[in-house]
């Protein structure tokens, strides 16, 4: 266990990214406990306001993630700084991200249907960072054997066509199995020979003049969003909460 944390973690580096992603995923379940809390009206805890304006969480969120941003640039991969400075971008980063959807809709849609967009950024960050840290680095580690060095040069080309699949699942709507692609191998193919989502940029340029195709493409989005909207909402609602119910609707149609 020893010899496999100095060789994986510690000698490429990857000790503050570990500690970075455990202070954002912290950082995140926590403020979701204290802003659920101050929702429901319970505790101690309750909004920050100044001279009549609510601070958002995002602000000093921003401020830690600068400021731990350029400490790890200037104090390398390795010592006590740049530990420090990953788990302070890591607090900020979490706290940007809680809010992402009101920086995409410069709009307070925390307690909102749009505000799930926070929740599937968080949980994707997540997942992506912990993915890249599971994985070995094909960069950086000394002292290789010849079979090390060819792993090594398998590996930068297995991501290198992983990453043009992402580019084609992106194109037809894909996201979610576009960015898992460029870490995961061969996980962006689904997505790259699948159908196009309506809509997409794919779609738009290839279906134009493909009227089967395009009635395909939107039979099977459809099927597929009827299949998982309910689970997804069910894990968000259950991680992030639930949102305010859309005026003129009641709570039970949310």
């Amino acid at each position: 266990m020893g010899d496999w944390w100095h060789r994986n973690i510690i000698e490429p580096g990857k000790l503050p990214l570990l500690l970075a992603l455990g202070a954002f995923v912290l950082t995140f379940v926590v403020t979701r406990v204290v802003t659920r809390l101050i929702r429901a009206g319970k505790g101690p805890f309750g909004n920050v306001r100044a001279g009549g304006v609510h601070i958002h969480h995002v602000v000093p969120g921003i401020v830690l993630t600068v400021v731990g941003g350029f400490g790890a640039v200037a104090g390398g991969r390795h010592g006590f700084g740049s530990a420090l400075s990953a788990v302070v971008f890591g607090v900020g980063a979490g706290l940007v991200l809680d809010e992402f959807a009101l920086i995409l809709h410069l709009d307070d849609v925390y307690w909102t249907e749009a505000g799930r967009k926070s929740v599937e950024v968080v949980v994707v960050t997540a997942a992506l960072v912990g993915l890249m840290l599971a994985g070995f680095t094909p960069f950086g580690v000394d002292g290789l054997s010849q079979d090390e060095l060819q792993d090594r040069v398998n590996v930068i080309s297995t991501v290198a066509g992983n990453f043009l699949f992402s580019l084609l699942a992106l194109s037809k709507g894909k996201a979610r199995l576009a960015v898992f692609g460029v870490v995961v191998p061969l996980v962006a193919l689904v997505g790259a020979v699948r159908l196009a989502r309506p809509g997409s940029l794919w779609a738009r340029r290839c279906y134009a003049r493909r009227p089967r195709a395009r009635a395909r493409a939107v039979l099977r989005a459809y099927r597929h969003d009827r299949r998982w909207s309910g689970p997804r909402r069910v894990v968000q609602d259950w991680i992030g909460g639930r949102p305010d119910p859309a005026p003129g609707r009641p709570p039970d149609e949310r």
